[in-house]
């Protein structure tokens, strides 16, 4: 055999990981590896941060640890946002890490969005042609596959009905949102944040704009026993991004605030959703379609708690987010622990993820609009 060969990626993959240590202040280190083979190995450890309890009676169970970032997109031929009125979409990404089990259910991935080649598909009841239409992958998820979290990459990629989140301080109506796209190629996620031409029959010739950075942090999401005999689930978060002294207009006016808690709830898709929420909804063959142990959890019931949270690896999956509130401390007697006290460019776990080009971070570091 010849050594010299065998040793050159190497070293050079280790000097590529070495580059990038100092990025984490805690000892659990990041090592950046830009090939796309050991990436997917090495994506699930890169940055869930920690949480510590602090009440030892907090009624709550972690059920799954990862990141979470956020995006919005202008909308159809704007080039850039400067209000809510500009707009079109809010994406919430999930990337779970590490939870009470390290492999959950998904859907095949022969089913839905994942995989397409051609960018989005009709997504929803109130499509219009403010978005390009694509035939490919039009039916909701479906199916089973295993996935270890710990090991590769699992992504959803969530659009929020109202452009929002809700006030995590202020009782609300509960928001309306739904899993548009589950994979493990985050080449996938890309092809929906980035920008695309289009033509319409009555609009003609239609631009789409790139979706833009807006956070980063770290999310949970737990059991919570709220009396002896009912729990509900709470999706809490915390950003590491933007920067504390650099949260800005796009944050607040979108209620992307520092951190926040929310109960969700997670619809059944064999029942109409009924007069006390109104939503758009999807349209049926958009709609999840459950393994037949996830659906028999909802019984007749409208809404089922997000446990397990293999609910969300389904497209199609319909969702409620309620306000809880936006200090999770007092709240659930839990601290939320981002892995870098103060993130740069070059420490981003969205920019190392979904790299510096897909989406513009000025909101995500200086809190501006663009």
């Amino acid at each position: 055999m010849n050594t010299r060969s065998f040793w050159a990626p190497q070293l050079k993959f280790l000097l590529l990981s070495f580059s990038a240590l100092d990025c984490r202040k805690s000892e659990r280190a990041t090592w950046v590896n830009f090939s796309s083979t050991v990436s997917r190995r090495t994506m699930a450890s890169m940055g869930q941060g920690q949480e510590l309890k602090k009440r030892n009676d907090a009624p709550i169970e972690i059920q799954e640890r990862g990141e979470i970032f956020f995006f919005y997109r202008p909308k159809v031929n704007k080039e850039e946002a400067h209000s809510p009125d500009d707009v079109q979409r809010l994406y919430m990404v999930l990337r779970p890490e590490s939870g009470e089990k390290p492999v959950e259910q998904k859907q095949c991935p022969d089913s839905g969005k994942e995989g397409a080649k051609h960018g989005l598909s009709p997504s929803s009841s109130h499509h219009n042609e403010e978005e390009p239409r694509i035939k490919e992958h039009p039916e909701g998820g479906h199916g089973a596959k295993e996935v270890n979290i710990e090991k590769e990459p699992l992504l959803r990629l969530i659009i929020l009905g109202r452009k929002s989140l809700p006030d995590p301080g202020e009782k609300s109506k509960p928001f309306w949102g739904f899993v548009e796209l589950v994979t493990t190629n985050i080449h996938d996620v890309k092809d929906v944040l980035k920008e695309q031409e289009y033509d319409t029959a009555t609009r003609g010739h239609r631009h789409r704009p790139r979706a833009r950075a807006l956070g980063e942090g770290i999310y949970r999401i737990l059991r919570h026993k709220y009396s002896d005999k009912r729990m509900h689930t709470h999706l809490i978060y915390k950003l590491e991004l933007p920067p504390k002294d650099r949260e800005g207009e796009p944050q607040e006016v979108l209620n992307v605030e520092r951190e926040g808690s929310f109960i969700i709830q997670i619809k059944n898709p064999e029942i109409a959703g009924g007069r006390r929420y109104y939503f758009p909804g999807l349209q049926s063959k958009r709609k999840a379609v459950y393994p037949a142990h996830l659906q028999a959890l909802f019984g007749n019931k409208r809404w089922h708690p997000a446990d397990p949270p293999d609910f969300l690896n389904y497209e199609g999956c319909e969702l409620l987010l309620i306000s809880a509130s936006d200090n999770i401390e007092e709240e659930l007697g839990l601290e939320l622990r981002p892995e870098t006290e103060e993130p740069t460019p070059e420490c981003s776990d969205l920019v190392k993820t979904f790299g510096p080009d897909v989406a513009p971070i000025k909101p995500l570091f200086e809190g501006t609009w663009t």
